[in-house]
């Protein structure tokens, strides 16, 4: 279905590493296409793309950038996704909804183990991508040693489509492979035609035959005109590029410069004609009738909540109902075409545009809205991305409690990778997402949008306690006050059980020596005492049986022999042989070959075991690591492990079991306690 444009809507996601020149890409091809007059620069802070003041502070992509433009009848969406892996979460939803994405490198070797998790990720959403070899000019050596680099990175093949012409070491043109046709750049115009130059007519003719061969794995009337001396006519081989680029096959490799705008026309080119149609994408998510699909939710200022989304099939007006995946309908309220941070209200969008949508309070990333009444659900999405990194918060202001609640809130449904949980063992708020940088990007957004202010810690480790040896233990509580008093008097017998089995309670009272009506009173008071043990830590894996006691008929009460219980076991537990716990951890790690010995060292430093590690089956080049790890030695562990392997590394972790804590260091932990209770 044609759009406004009069031709197809198209969008790209722009992917690719930390400073590899997406954001300046992006710019470059908007001016390009006629989209803006004038094209800004990340230093000046004068381009579409990074426009939050956190982005414009740091020179760096914090978040997802949308633009939409229409060139030569056609239009496109343009998302410049975060490189940082801290920040990549924020277009996880909108890469999968993209007809293509164009995977924006370095020209340097040593950097292509970047694009790794990037590849495999576009693998496995089943997203058809392109290389674009960003910042030419500053390449050194020779295409094909570039491409032998990259590589390993790619499950399938690289298919260069371009040969640079250098003029003394300056990219100043290509030879177009498929064509067979030389072009130079011509600083914002179209490039220019020229004869090929004589000095790479060989190169030329090997680059060519190269791309050939790759490209008759999947043609075999390719590989027969090859195996014939036989030169393919230009449509069967663009209708090879095209059609092995569409089904994942291949990745073509375009070159170029987008800070020079260079290459920008030969990339839009291959948008328009390449770049495969909205109903590919809709067919990957599953969306078999008219549907939208949310990859980002935002809050807009005056417009309110906003749901960023792709119309996979069919038009959606202002006012249009939609249905959930779980069959809850809502209204759309509003439509807005977005420009970086501008947005521009439109009255109907259609099949591949992409758009705010107002007003649709329940929406999530990933959900398909169905416009035709019937719910789906999406095919394909991309994998949650577990915290890595926390702080415990609490507001400066105390009166900023209810607020600082609902702030966080807003600012975790922008953000599917923050988490907010209350730690109900150390009572603490956590803040937890994909890295130290992360959580400083949403405190200051919180700051900035809902102006509350915070003060940050590390969060305190769960420790316990537990006990060595059994006791037999006599606890009473005796007070005689102006009418009736109190009494209670037990004898409990308190020993160690096996680890896990948290608190047992049990009674052996024979006689009525301790009425039935208040033996769970001393249940009680016995729990109690094991809320703050004599090291000053919650008491697990012990048990306590009541086997004597007395009573009085006027002063005993539940109080009393509540009381009796929480003495008999404060003052037996420490007779026991108290020893600290501490949580382990079994962590997974993830990340590449070459940095694994450092990693275990890593591990080993920080008192934990490693338990093996081997190749990545999802990432060749890459390792699994696993091993156990103390809880406490995890909170800044992320970014050691990310300094070693260029920011790259990620883990998981859950808890595993309770470990004792010995020496010097429970020393220092008991004494800490005692220092905060105090």
């Amino acid at each position: 279905m044609a759009n406004a444009a009069g031709g197809f809507a198209r969008t790209i996601a722009l992917v690719g590493p930390n400073g590899s020149g997406k954001t300046s890409l992006m710019e470059a091809l908007l001016f390009t296409a006629g989209a803006i007059d004038r094209q800004g620069t990340i230093e000046a802070g004068t381009t579409q793309g990074d426009s939050s003041p956190e982005a414009r502070a740091r020179h760096q992509s914090v978040e997802l950038n949308v633009a939409t433009f229409d060139y030569m009848g056609d239009r496109f969406t343009l998302l410049d996704c975060p490189g940082s892996v801290e920040f990549q979460a924020e277009s996880d939803y909108a890469v999968a909804g993209a007809d293509m994405a164009v995977v924006v490198t370095d020209p340097d070797p040593h950097k292509a183990m970047l694009l790794r998790p990037l590849l495999a990720e576009l693998d496995r959403l089943g997203v058809p991508r392109a290389l674009f070899v960003n910042k030419i000019d500053q390449a050194h050596g020779n295409v094909g040693e570039l491409l032998d680099a990259l590589q390993p990175a790619s499950s399938v093949p690289l298919v260069a489509r371009q040969l640079p012409i250098l003029d003394d070491d300056k990219v100043t043109g290509f030879i177009d492979l498929a064509l067979e046709r030389a072009f130079v750049y011509r600083p914002g115009q179209q490039f220019e035609q020229i004869d090929i130059p004589a000095d790479l007519a060989q190169a030329e003719t090997d680059a060519r035959f190269h791309m050939l061969e790759q490209l008759s794995s999947y043609d075999d009337a390719l590989l027969e005109q090859l195996l014939s001396d036989v030169n393919p006519e230009p449509q069967m081989v663009f209708g090879d590029l095209v059609k092995e680029m569409r089904e994942g096959l291949i990745a073509p490799v375009f070159f170029g410069s987008a800070l020079y705008d260079s290459g920008m026309g030969r990339l839009l080119k291959a948008f328009r004609h390449e770049a495969p149609s909205p109903e590919a994408a809709a067919a990957r998510l599953g969306a078999d009738g008219d549907s939208i699909y949310v990859f980002r939710t935002l809050h807009g200022g005056q417009a309110g909540r906003l749901a960023l989304s792709r119309v996979l099939s069919g038009r959606l007006g202002d006012g249009a109902e939609l249905v959930r995946p779980d069959g809850e309908k809502a209204r759309a309220s509003g439509l807005f075409h977005m420009m970086g941070a501008a947005t521009r209200k439109i009255a109907s969008a259609e099949t591949g545009d992409v758009v705010a949508v107002g007003k649709v309070e329940t929406a999530h990333p990933g959900d398909l809205l169905s416009a035709d009444g019937k719910p789906r659900t999406a095919r394909r999405q991309p994998e949650h991305r577990r915290p890595v990194y926390s702080l415990a918060i609490q507001p400066k202001d105390r009166k900023d409690d209810v607020r600082l609640t609902s702030s966080l809130a807003k600012l975790a449904e922008e953000d599917h990778a923050l988490e907010i949980r209350q730690n109900d063992e150390t009572h603490e708020l956590l803040l937890s997402g994909q890295g130290e940088g992360h959580l400083k990007i949403a405190l200051e957004r919180l700051k900035r949008r809902y102006g509350v202010e915070v003060t940050t810690s590390r969060p305190r480790t769960p420790y316990k306690e537990s006990i060595k040896k059994a006791v037999t233990q006599h606890g009473r509580h005796k007070k005689q006050t102006g009418g009736h008093g109190q009494f209670g008097d037990v004898v409990v017998e308190i020993g160690p059980v096996e680890r896990g089995a948290g608190v047992q309670f049990s009674e052996k009272v024979t006689g009525g020596v301790v009425p039935r009506q208040w033996i769970p009173a001393v249940e009680d008071g016995v729990r109690d005492a094991c809320e703050r043990g004599p090291l000053g830590f919650p008491v697990v894996d012990v048990k306590a049986c009541l086997i004597d006691g007395s009573y009085h008929a006027v002063d005993s009460s539940e109080l009393a022999f509540r009381t009796a219980g929480r003495i008999a076991m404060s003052e037996g537990l420490k007779a026991c042989q108290p020893y600290l716990l501490e949580p382990i951890d079994k962590v997974t790690i993830f990340a590449p070959a070459t940095a694994t010995s450092k990693i275990t060292s890593v591990i080993s430093g920080r008192r934990g075991q490693i338990l093996g590690f081997e190749g990545w089956e999802e990432a060749p080049g890459w390792d699994r690591i696993e091993g156990y790890l103390p809880h406490a030695e995890r909170q800044d562990l992320i970014v050691e492990l990310r300094s070693l392997t260029q920011g790259l590394a990620t883990y998981e972790a859950a808890f595993d079991h309770m470990g004792e804590v010995t020496g010097r260091l429970a020393d220092e932990i008991v004494s800490g306690a005692a220092h905060r209770a105090a």
